[in-house]
Formats: structure tokens, C-alpha cells, sequence
């Protein structure tokens, strides 16, 4: 069956469906009644979209009831315009910019976890009529308090009329054992991403849960944020668990996005990217403690030509660090699309020396240096020279150094974050800012300090 329609990033689709087995993308805003509508036991009842009722075999008429199942010619309508796939993907999960029409994932998650675990216990298939499956295609959010939930869910859905099918698991602050009764349960075929934040499983948690997730051979996406996996540990377990995990993570065949954040790899990032079958195109290093000759194999690496993001966050890149960087950056000029360097320990004199090879990166359309000890004569620079990029749309830059009061030099990170700005200062900076834009023509170009206020570029929306 042909996919007729992929709901976006903000889930924003018209509701669309082919005659023979229908797939619907329906704007967020139906999708709770689309849900909880759904009554897959009589074919041509899965869901219900009251304007377009006759893609999903209902009958059209509004004003009567429906003819009964057991009709011939009702029955054959039906089976040819029922619907058989429902996509819920593509939803915002954290309330940023977010319409009040739409689900978040959470509210997506527990919706169609509820629908799932209502279907198993309740219904009845009419007598003689063989249930139509509808595949329900969602994106799952999970913690420690909706574990058990979505498990019975998932359960439920293993043989049922709705057949669940994950496209991307967030997994947060999720014990081991529980995040692999989840892997287990997923169906190979569907997982395209799979996200575990904040578990502190570190190498151990790792090498008993990579061989879980290396089964879903379509996997085009792991991240592991804040799983404190410290590949220096001198103990030989620990050299045991990353050989093991390096060794599980060659088994991926389709993997495009990779995020490591803040696991610790210095030096060893040569081991973990040999491993890899094919190039990446999502890299996400923050406060991995990089060392120069981990951005020179990286540079060197056939990753590099193929980055469309990269994120080296928390990594200081003032020192011997700068020229390898800056090797990395020239050598992914051609397709990079995204460049997060917060906390990078950036200064002026290391900002003026990357720019001609920054300004090399033609298609870049997001750059973010907050938190970086930048003056307002080095941003201005960087707004000038930054004319050449035509695609550049947002730029998250620090507060400048010169909008401090008494700040220590060079400025810790913490300070930089915390220390108090003088506001009248900032204000004059951000119509200087401003009207330079306009003098160049620029005016659509974001220049920002709200690290906050804007969704990250996801990678599969590149």
C-alpha cells in the first residue's frame, strides 16, 4: 500500500485517502475524536472524520442510520474504502510554538494508548464479519510514570485489529530493564528512531541495551542524551562494555543520526565512527570532552562530507582544539545545514579566525554561539561576513561580553549564564544589530538570544 500522505513537522495535513484501503494524515486537531472514534470490529468504522466519512466507508448520509453490516453491497463498499492506516506522526512534544489546536506526543501517546488497551478489553467482532486491521502509525513519548501504560498498550495491540507501529520512541529517565521490555515489544519494521535521555545508564546500561536496538535494522536514528557513558574508565569492564557496545553499533546498516551527549569520548571517537557501515549525516558531540585528534578524525572521516548537522556544544574549541574545528568546518562546507556550537568557549580573536572558513558553509541556515565570550565588535563581524550566506535564517548568539557588569576574563561558561546583564546596554546592541540587518538586506534573518524560544532543527525535517 502507497503512503499518500506523511504528516509534517507540526503535524498540519489535510485528511487524504486513496479508495482502495484508505491512509489518512488528519490535522492534529481531529486527531483525539480520530482516536477515540476508532471501532475497527465493523469493517469500514475506524475512525471517525465526520467531513470526509466516505473515505472511511461510512455512509455519507448524516441524517439516517447506517445500513446493516450484513448488506452485500454495503459490505463490499466498505471493504474497498475502510480505513487501514492512520498517521498520528509528526507532533510537537513540547508545547514551543505549538497551536492550541494540536496534541503534544504526549497527549498522542496516551490517546492511543488508551484506545489500544479499550479495544482489547471491549469489543466483539460482528458474527460472520472478519475485524479490518488499522495500523496506526504514532510517535511515543515515555517515562517512569507512563511505563506500565504504555507497555499493557503495546501488549494489547500484538494481534488486535489496531496494530500500533512506533515510528520514533523518547524514552526519559527510564530504568534498563523497563526501556527493554519497551524495545521488545516495537515492531522492526516501524522504529526509525529510537531517543533515551536522562537514564544515566552509562557503558553497562549501554551494552545491555544496544543489542535490543540494533535489531530494528531500519533504525535511522539513535540518540543517547545524558546517559554519562564515560569510554575513559581504566577498569576493564568498562573496556569490556564499550568494545562490546562499539561492536553492537556496527550492526546498523541505516543509521543517519547519531547523538552522544555529554558520553565522554575523548579520544576515542576514531573507535565508535570506524564502526559505523555508513556516512552519517546527524552528528551530536555536546560535552563529550573532544580532543583535538578526535576533530582531525573526524575531519578526515567520509562523515564529515556528508554532514547536514553537527553539534559540538560544550566542547571548548579555544585552543589546540580551534585549527582541527576549523579542518572539520571546511571540510563539511558544502553540505552543512545546521551548526550548534554553544559553550564552545568561542572569543573574538577564535570567532575572527574561523570566519573565512565559516563563511564557506554557503547552505547553512541555523548557527548557534550562545554562551560564547563574544564581543559586540566580533558579532558585528560575524553579521558582515555572514552576508555571503543566502540561506541563513537564525542566528542564537551570546549576550555581549561589553552588556556585563564586572566580568572575570576569560569568562567562565557558568558566568556567562548567570551573570546579571545591564539591560540598557543590551537594548542599544539589539537596534545596532537590527539596523545593520536592514542595511544588508537581511531583515528575515533572526538574530537571537533565546536559546529557548524556537524548536532545534529536527533532523528528518532538513
Amino acid at each position: 500500500m502507497r503512503c499518500l500522505a506523511q504528516s509534517g513537522l507540526h503535524g498540519q495535513e489535510d485528511c487524504c485517502a486513496s479508495r482502495a484501503g484508505a491512509h489518512v494524515a488528519l490535522p492534529t486537531a481531529q486527531l483525539p475524536a480520530a482516536v477515540a472514534g476508532m471501532c475497527p470490529l465493523q469493517p469500514g468504522l475506524a475512525a471517525r472524520a465526520p467531513q470526509h466519512r466516505e473515505h472511511a466507508g461510512c455512509d455519507p448520509g448524516a441524517d439516517g442510520p447506517a445500513p446493516h453490516p450484513r448488506d452485500r453491497g454495503w459490505h463490499t463498499a466498505s471493504l474497498q474504502h475502510a480505513l487501514r492506516v492512520l498517521d498520528m506522526t509528526g507532533l510537537l512534544d513540547d508545547g514551543v510554538e505549538q497551536d492550541p489546536g494540536t496534541m503534544s506526543m504526549w497527549d498522542c501517546t496516551a490517546a492511543v494508548a488508551r484506545t489500544c488497551i479499550a479495544q482489547q478489553q471491549g469489543g466483539t467482532a460482528e458474527p460472520g464479519l472478519a475485524p479490518i486491521p488499522v495500523e496506526v502509525r504514532v510517535d511515543l513519548r515515555v517515562n517512569r510514570a507512563s511505563y506500565a501504560f504504555l507497555r499493557e498498550a503495546l501488549r494489547s495491540s500484538v494481534g488486535s485489529p489496531l496494530r500500533l507501529c512506533c515510528r520514533d520512541l523518547r524514552a526519559e529517565d527510564l530504568p534498563m530493564r523497563n526501556t527493554v521490555a519497551l524495545l521488545q515489544l516495537l515492531d522492526a519494521g516501524c522504529l526509525r528512531r529510537v531517543d533515551l535521555r536522562f537514564n544515566n545508564l552509562g557503558l553497562r546500561g549501554l551494552s545491555v541495551i544496544i543489542p535490543h536496538v540494533a535489531r530494528f535494522q531500519h533504525l535511522a536514528s539513535l540518540r543517547l542524551h545524558y546517559v554519562h557513558g564515560d569510554s575513559r574508565q581504566p577498569s576493564v569492564d568498562g573496556e569490556d562494555n564499550f568494545r562490546y557496545f562499539l561492536a553492537q553499533m556496527g550492526r546498523f546498516t541505516c543509521l543517519r543520526e547519531l547523538s552522544m551527549g555529554s558520553s565522554l569520548l575523548s579520544g576515542r571517537l576514531d573507535q565508535l565512527l570506524s564502526t559505523l557501515q555508513s556516512p552519517l549525516e546527524s552528528l551530536e558531540l555536546a560535552f563529550c570532552a573532544l580532543l583535538p585528534e578526535d576533530l582531525r578524525f573526524l575531519a578526515r572521516s567520509p562523515h564529515a562530507v556528508h554532514l547536514k548537522k553537527l553539534d559540538l556544544s560544550g566542547n571548548d574549541l579555544s585552543g589546540s582544539q580551534l585549527e582541527p574545528f576549523q579542518g572539520l568546518l571546511r571540510a563539511a562546507a558544502a553540505t552543512l545545514l545546521h551548526l550548534e556550537l554553544t559553550e564552545c568557549q568561542l572569543a573574538d580573536t577564535q570567532l575572527l579566525a574561523t570566519l573565512p572558513v565559516l563563511t564557506r558553509c554557503t547552505s547553512l541556515r541555523y548557527l548557534g554561539l550562545y554562551g560564547n565570550p563574544l564581543s559586540m565588535a566580533g558579532l558585528k563581524e560575524l553579521l558582515r561576513d555572514s552576508v555571503v550566506q543566502a540561506e541563513l535564517r537564525t542566528v542564537v548568539h551570546p549576550f555581549p561580553v561589553d552588556c556585563y557588569e564586572g566580568l572575570p576574563w576569560p569568562p567562565p561558561a557558568s558566568v556567562l549564564l548567570e551573570a546579571s546583564i545591564n539591560e540598557e546596554k543590551f537594548a542599544r546592541v539589539e537596534a545596532e544589530l537590527h539596523q545593520l540587518l536592514l542595511a544588508s538586506g537581511r531583515a528575515h534573518v533572526l538574530w537571537t538570544t533565546d536559546i529557548y524560544g524556537r524548536l532545534a532543527a529536527d533532523y528528518f525535517s532538513l
